[in-house]
């Protein structure tokens, strides 16, 4: 026979018990909500890929490189083959030093490279300018800021190669569009408000002076209120790592904005839904008088759509692009 001795339990011992099992509950709540928010991203990256891409492809179906154009593709300008590459477009017929437009490719953050800007760029290059055209790491392989680093190491490439490849860096353009002009802002914002710059581990180049850029249909503000949209959720946790030092304000463009901010075009247009974060962008830009100018597209009767620039056969795409090209040339040394 068995004789079972009971101790009495204490009152502390008992919360001591509910404390311990409530912990646990919690850790295990945490796991599970983990991973329901890995799945949510990996399934909205999986969807933005592929309504983007099969949208590109159609856009870009059956164009080939101008005549007039003259590339030279794949170089590496870091050490990640996969995504550290770059083209550059120059015209064909003019072998005086030009111009640069760097281009910062767009795709909610998760999406594209730059084959998916090629035709695009190629156009600008035909209004007399030298455009490179990269990849970037993307998220959720990579989190911010590895694009940021990425578009400084091509500024610090061109500035490398200006010799070879007949750069004129007097006259250092950049154009940006969705996420692109998110990321192209805030590297502006690295590069002129020094309070930010201490933000990020990476040098910026010698010598590098960006004149003017282009801000195309930008994602600019982080509103938490945006946060209950489950797509752009899914893209900000695609993008900031949750145990590193940056976070959700880190990637609000105007609030990073000084008076050394370079001179700005921003475009947008009717039937793009991010038309309205132009408005806090020229407040930001009036408010430290920076120079700047708005060009608006489409009306009401014939809307255009978020980044209709990019397709170089679309009528309103050739004016526009002319139209930034116009505005680099304005501010030229």
């Amino acid at each position: 026979m068995v004789r079972c001795t009971w101790q009495p339990v204490s009152e502390q011992d008992i919360k001591m018990l509910t404390c311990n099992a409530f912990k646990n509950i919690l850790i295990r709540m945490d796991e599970e909500l983990d991973r329901i928010e890995r799945e949510l991203v990996a399934e909205t990256v999986a969807e933005i890929r592929k309504e983007f891409a099969e949208s590109d492809a159609k856009r870009d179906a059956n164009k080939k490189t101008p005549e007039d154009v003259l590339r030279f593709d794949n170089i590496l300008y870091g050490s990640d083959s996969s995504w550290q590459i770059l083209d550059v477009y120059k015209p064909k017929y003019m072998d005086k030093k030009l111009p640069v437009i760097v281009s910062v490719h767009g795709g909610a953050w998760v999406y594209g490279t730059k084959e998916t800007y090629q035709f695009y760029c190629m156009s600008l290059a035909q209004q007399g300018f030298a455009v490179v055209n990269f990849s970037y790491r993307i998220a959720p392989e990579n989190k911010f800021p590895a694009q940021l680093e990425d578009t400084n190491s091509v500024f610090a490439w061109v500035l490398q190669h200006q010799g070879e490849y007949g750069f004129d860096c007097d006259n250092i353009f950049a154009v940006g569009d969705s996420a692109g002009a998110n990321l192209l802002g805030l590297y502006l914002a690295v590069c002129s408000n020094p309070s930010f710059r201490k933000c990020f581990d990476f040098d910026l180049p010698e010598g590098l002076r960006i004149n003017a850029a282009a801000l195309n249909c930008g994602k600019f503000i982080m509103n938490l209120d945006e946060m209950v949209v489950i797509r752009f959720m899914a893209m900000m946790k695609a993008l900031l790592d949750k145990d590193s030092r940056y976070s959700f304000s880190d990637i609000d463009l105007p609030s990073k904005i000084t008076p050394d901010f370079p001179p700005v075009l921003l475009m947008t247009c009717k039937g793009d839904y991010l038309n309205e974060e132009v408005l806090p962008m020229m407040k930001a830009l009036q408010k430290n008088s920076v120079p700047y100018q708005l060009n608006f597209y489409g009306t009401k009767d014939e809307p255009l759509w978020h980044v209709f620039h990019c397709d170089p056969d679309l009528e309103q795409a050739k004016l526009c692009n002319k139209q930034q090209c116009d505005f680099f040339r304005n501010h030229m040394n």
